[in-house]
């Protein structure tokens, strides 16, 4: 894979979707979790999506359950959950895993691209992987990262 336009990704309800979709436009991916000492977070990615939506940013979300099993068992908890408490508007897309043998093939990408700061490995929830409208990993930026703190980097890629 070239970029990350070239991955398929299943949506919250079930369908694939090819990330080509957002092919030219500059998107933070994040592993998410509903039940996180991060998850007010939610409300600083909405935020972000509001307000750079217009040039072409988009958010997405990537439920994720293998940190302390976080999340809901069910998307459309996990969706409504979202929506009611952050209004989430951003595409939340089915649960998947970011480590381990059963890693998500965009997240193992996105590691090989971006290492963390001793591993590969994603350690928490709320890691952010800022892409370029080329496609191209630009940053990762940590679980404690608060959106706010992304507009410097993310500024650049608009």
């Amino acid at each position: 894979m070239e970029n990350v336009y070239d991955f398929t990704v299943k949506a919250s309800n079930g369908e694939q979707k090819s990330l080509r979709e957002y092919e030219g436009k500059p998107l933070l991916i994040v592993n998410t979790a509903s039940k996180c000492g991060l998850t007010p977070q939610f409300k600083g990615l909405q935020e972000l999506h509001e307000k750079y939506q217009d040039q072409g940013l988009t958010v997405l979300g990537f439920p994720c359950d293998q940190f302390n099993k976080q999340e809901f068992e069910d998307i459309n908890e996990t969706t409504e959950f979202c929506q009611v408490n952050y209004g989430v508007s951003f595409p939340i897309h089915a649960k998947i895993d970011v480590n381990g043998d059963q890693t998500d093939p965009l997240f193992a990408y996105l590691k090989e691209q971006k290492k963390g700061v001793l591993s590969k490995a994603i350690k928490w929830n709320f890691t952010k992987f800022l892409v370029d409208r080329n496609g191209k990993v630009v940053e990762r930026f940590a679980p404690t990262t608060k959106p706010e703190e992304l507009e410097k980097e993310l500024t650049k890629v608009l």
